[in-house]
C-alpha cells in the first residue's frame, strides 16, 4: 500500500510517515504542490494524505490534478482550518474524506479504509450507530445535497438556521 503524504509541516509529515509505515504503508513525503505532483507521477500511490494549507498554497487546488493522475487513489484532505464550505468543496473536487487536525491514528486509518495492524479482530465490527451520530450524518447528507446552503438545509430539516449552525460547529459524535 503506497501512501503519499503532502504536508508542509516537516515534523508532522515525518511523524505521520513513521506511524503509517508501522501500519504497513510505504510512505513518501512531499512538502509543496510541485513536489507532490512529481512524487505522485513517480510513485503512483494508492492513498494520498493531503494537507489543505501548504504554505501559501491551497491543497484544494491539488485534488483535481491528483484525481486526474490517480483515478483509483483514495484521497484524504487533512486540515486545521475545518469548515463546512471547504469540506463540501473538497468532496466536490474528488476527495474521498475530510479530517480535521489533530487526528488520531484510528480515525486516520478508518479514513484510509484500513484497520490498525495492532488491533485484535473483533466479533462485531458493525456497531449500532448512536442517535446523535445518526443525526450528524443525516444533517451532513442533507447539507451536501443542498451544496452547503445552510438556510435551505435548515428549512428542509424543519429547524431554525441558528440551531443548525450550532449543530454544525460541534464535532461529529463518535459511534
Amino acid at each position: 500500500m503506497k501512501l503519499l503524504i503532502v504536508e508542509d509541516d516537516i515534523n508532522l509529515a515525518n511523524t505521520l510517515a513513521r506511524r503509517l509505515t508501522k501500519q504497513g504503508f510505504t510512505c513518501e513525503v512531499a512538502h509543496n504542490q510541485s513536489d507532490a505532483l512529481l512524487t505522485a507521477r513517480k510513485l503512483l500511490p494508492d492513498f494520498v494524505l493531503l494537507d489543505m494549507k501548504l504554505g501559501d498554497d491551497n491543497g484544494l487546488a491539488l485534488i483535481k490534478p491528483l484525481r486526474n493522475l490517480l483515478a483509483q487513489a483514495h484521497i484524504v484532505l487533512l486540515t486545521g482550518f475545518a469548515s463546512i464550505a471547504t469540506a463540501v468543496e473538497a468532496m466536490r473536487l474528488g476527495a474521498n474524506d475530510y479530517l480535521t487536525k489533530p487526528v488520531d491514528m484510528t480515525t486516520l486509518l478508518k479514513a484510509l479504509n484500513t484497520k490498525p495492524v495492532t488491533s485484535a479482530p473483533s466479533a462485531i465490527d458493525d456497531a449500532v450507530m448512536s442517535p446523535e451520530r445518526l443525526e450528524w450524518e443525516h444533517i451532513q447528507q442533507v447539507l451536501h445535497s443542498n451544496n452547503g446552503n445552510v438556510s435551505v438545509t435548515a428549512r428542509q430539516l424543519n429547524m431554525h438556521r441558528r440551531t443548525l449552525q450550532r449543530k454544525l460547529q460541534k464535532k461529529p459524535v463518535q459511534q
